[in-house]
């Protein structure tokens, strides 16, 4: 026994010796090239199952972007943006998807996707980036509003072609 530790409970070396470590999160650029990564997925990082060749033709589109967090070689994040370029207005960055897996919500991994995202949409001539959420999604509301820009109020429509 060391000398003052008691030898109730475990042992503070013991506790120590287990303690996790921090987890290791890749922020990418997803490119044709990468696509394979998306073999491996977490829970509710996309909306619904990945169709390969929409997925295909979503990564060779000009302006289609996508950005995905790794964890030990699993997607457990992505943000997906489209830019659009106006005849009148700023070439602006629209932000189509943010997916993190509940598991790993709440850790900063949707906020160092989005400034990953606009680093590149800056890169690629953007000046202004825009995103959309539903009026109860309180995490993302939580997230886009540390941001520092105001919520706008929005009407949508959706049409079936």
């Amino acid at each position: 026994m060391i000398r003052g530790l008691r030898a109730r409970g475990p042992s503070p070396l013991f506790s120590i010796a287990l303690k996790p470590q921090p987890m290791q999160i890749e922020i990418k650029r997803l490119t044709p090239d990468g696509a394979a990564v998306l073999g491996r997925v977490a829970a509710e990082v996309f909306d619904e199952p990945i169709d390969p060749q929409r997925l295909a033709a979503y990564l060779a589109a000009p302006g289609h972007l996508m950005i995905v967090a790794l964890a030990d070689g699993e997607v457990v994040g992505q943000v997906a943006a489209v830019i659009h370029r106006h005849p009148d207005k700023p070439t602006e960055l629209y932000i189509d998807e943010v997916g993190v897996t509940p598991a790993l919500q709440r850790r900063g991994i949707a906020r160092q996707m989005l400034d990953a995202m606009f680093v590149l949409g800056k890169a690629l001539g953007c000046e202004e980036a825009w995103v959309g959420t539903e009026h109860n999604n309180l995490p993302a509301r939580s997230l886009y509003d540390s941001r520092g820009a105001a919520a706008e109020p929005f009407v949508m429509y959706l049409y079936q072609l």
